[in-house]
């Protein structure tokens, strides 16, 4: 589904992704690790085409979208789940919900049997509907930013680091709500510092570090290396 080749990203003078491969199988669930400053949410920023490329390819389903603009990105299928999720507070749930589908707005059919899976699949939404979004819980709120995502009708769904600042019992809920998405047909590239959590979902990882893919594999071989515990986070035994 997702294939990204050399792809170089740069911040002024310096790369901040330099000369990255990796892919996405459809119904994939694929997890990517690294330290902070590693280019995770650069990564992602760039697929959502909010950062623009210096050098190489991002095809997703056999097109070229390198530098495309947002909007012709979501509409090829692409949703994003930014970290700090990004709702609109004085909205409701529903109105925020409602924004997610504004490239299919004339289709009300449709969008009334997406909004009727996301509230089974988020029965919180559907409870908070009519309550302002800057009034709901971290979690919730979190629930929010990626109902609004699925909106959208992606085929593939970037989720940077989805259990911030949640409690431990909220990612639990949260992990099992992606691994029903991913059962569904949704294939999904998460970035998240809760290792475990997200490769015990997961197929494949990458591990990044310095803007560059260092290591890759199956997500249990990469939990044989968490689990070594020489450093989580920056996996320094590589």
């Amino acid at each position: 589904m997702l294939k990204i080749k050399k792809l170089t990203v740069q911040y002024g003078p310096l790369p901040a992704l330099y000369e990255i491969s990796l892919e996405v199988k459809q119904g994939e669930i694929v997890t990517l690790l690294g330290p902070n400053g590693a280019g995770k949410t650069t990564l992602l920023l760039t697929l959502s085409g909010i950062l623009k490329t210096t050098q190489g390819r991002i095809i997703f389903e056999g097109e070229d979208i390198a530098n495309l603009n947002p909007h012709q990105i979501v509409s090829r299928g692409i949703g994003h789940v930014p970290q700090g999720r990004h709702i609109f507070p004085t909205l409701s749930v529903i109105d925020n919900l409602m924004l997610g589908a504004y490239l299919h707005r004339n289709q009300k059919d449709e969008i009334k049997k997406d909004l009727e899976w996301i509230y089974q699949l988020l029965p919180v939404l559907k409870e908070r509907s009519h309550q302002r979004a800057g009034t709901l819980s971290g979690g919730e709120q979190q629930m929010l930013s990626i109902g609004r995502a699925i909106m959208g009708r992606p085929k593939l769904l970037l989720l940077d680091e989805p259990s911030l600042g949640l409690a431990p019992r909220l990612m639990d809920e949260l992990f099992a709500t992606f691994r029903e998405m991913n059962r569904k047909g949704l294939t999904l590239l998460i970035v998240e510092q809760e290792i475990h959590l997200s490769l015990s979902i997961s197929k494949r990882g990458y591990l990044l570090r310095n803007g560059r893919v260092i290591k890759e594999g199956s997500a249990s071989n990469l939990m044989e290396i968490r689990d070594k515990q020489i450093d989580t986070y920056s996996f320094s035994i590589l």
